[in-house]
């Protein structure tokens, strides 16, 4: 079976802090033929992992490595790309992929007020309009 798995499935097994639950996120994930992880859940496990859990950026970028290079996971390889970018870059993962995911459908310009990620996105030779 095809599955995809929410935020909460992929925490509990990334931290492992409800034994039970863990346990059974993880047989979920082992059983699945294929897991997708849109590109929201990894938004959103990028920002609790940080937040909730205090792991540094370069832990929480292992583990989204981690998740999305397993054989069965299927994910959105170059929006996930675009937000390590930036991520790594110290800005939001979320940044990094929605900017991408724009011009993926066409977009010219990401626009946005975060002077933060305008001014790393034009480091990495994105198009951006910064709104003052």
């Amino acid at each position: 079976m095809k599955i995809t798995a929410d935020t909460n499935v992929l925490v509990r097994v990334a931290v492992g802090d409800d034994p039970r639950q863990a346990k059974r996120a993880a047989a979920a994930l082992k059983k699945a033929e294929a897991v997708v992880v849109p590109i929201p859940v990894l938004c959103e496990r990028v920002w609790v992992l940080h937040r909730g859990y205090d792991l540094s950026r370069a832990e929480v970028a292992t583990a989204i490595r981690k998740l999305t290079g397993a054989a069965t996971v299927v994910v959105d390889r170059p929006a996930v790309d675009a937000g390590l970018a930036l991520w790594e870059a110290g800005g939001d993962f979320a940044d990094g992929a929605i900017e991408y995911a724009g011009r993926a459908h066409g977009a010219e310009t990401f626009t946005t007020f975060d002077r933060k990620a305008a001014r790393l996105l034009t480091t990495q030779a994105r198009p951006v309009t910064l709104l003052r």
